[in-house]
């Protein structure tokens, strides 16, 4: 019997363990490690920003989930990996022998790297469903009083899709609230294009976002690189294909 370690319990970490499980079938022994009890479903981060969904819609208790398919679960995160005697050690200081280490903890965010950035300062995020509660509190206020918002991504990205979502879904809910007309909305992003995605494009995905901006009057700068954020605006270098700076913009930004 071989025991196998997923660390982290996230989507990637769930998903693994599940499928271990049903592949490998009860003869091995599978433990999931992870930092606090709860599973979020992040895909839904974005509605939580705007108050669609609450935390209680998106978070489950990770232990019951994995009791199900007999797969323990290790609420201690891991804070050191000795791979020559294949042993994970935890925060409490457990060793955990495996014979296979699974890692999937997910990226470490890096607000820092730019002067302003993150919700601890003067801007929002839909990294993880605790931020995206600060954002959905963020905004209750805002709508009190709007002004123009920027929203997109950083270099460095790896995952765009979700700035997208969240993109049409603040423009869908301003329109119903009937407040668009005093909410300018700005897209920037790293990528060549709209729905390059950091796959050079999925289909038709250029034309069908560039189609849906210029329906929802949203405007956009690609080859954007974040070089400040502040109370009242997001600086912003566009540049060309080789990097080099073709136009500062300095985006008039309330949220």
């Amino acid at each position: 019997m071989a025991k196998i370690i997923v660390l982290g319990a996230g989507i990637g970490g769930m998903t693994a363990a599940y499928e271990l499980r049903a592949g490998l079938g009860d003869d091995h022994a599978i433990t999931v490690v992870g930092d606090g009890p709860g599973f979020s479903f992040t895909p839904s981060n974005p509605w939580v920003g705007v108050g669609w969904r609450k935390r209680d819609d998106v978070v489950l208790e990770v232990k019951p989930c994995l009791a199900r398919k007999k797969i323990e679960f290790v609420d201690d995160p891991a804070t050191e990996i000795r791979a020559a005697q294949n042993v994970l050690v935890t925060r409490s200081g457990k060793e955990l022998a495996y014979d296979y280490l699974v890692i999937c903890t997910g990226p470490k965010l890096a607000f820092d790297e730019i002067p302003g950035l993150g919700p601890d300062k003067h801007s929002h995020s839909i990294c993880t469903t605790p931020h995206a509660e600060a954002t959905w509190n963020a905004y209750q206020e805002f709508v009190k009083n709007p002004g123009p918002v920027v929203i997109g991504a950083a270099s460095g990205t790896s995952c765009f899709g979700p700035a997208y979502e969240f993109a049409t879904i603040i423009e869908t809910d301003l329109r119903k609230r009937k407040i668009r007309d005093r909410v300018p909305i700005t897209y920037v992003t790293p990528e060549p294009y709209v729905g390059h995605m950091g796959l050079g494009g999925v289909g038709d995905s250029k034309g069908l976002i560039e189609s849906e901006f210029r329906q929802r009057h949203i405007k956009w700068i690609c080859n954007a690189r974040v070089v400040e954020v502040t109370a009242t605006e997001v600086v912003v270098n566009e540049l060309d294909g080789k990097g080099r700076l073709l136009q500062e913009h300095r985006i008039p930004s309330k949220f």
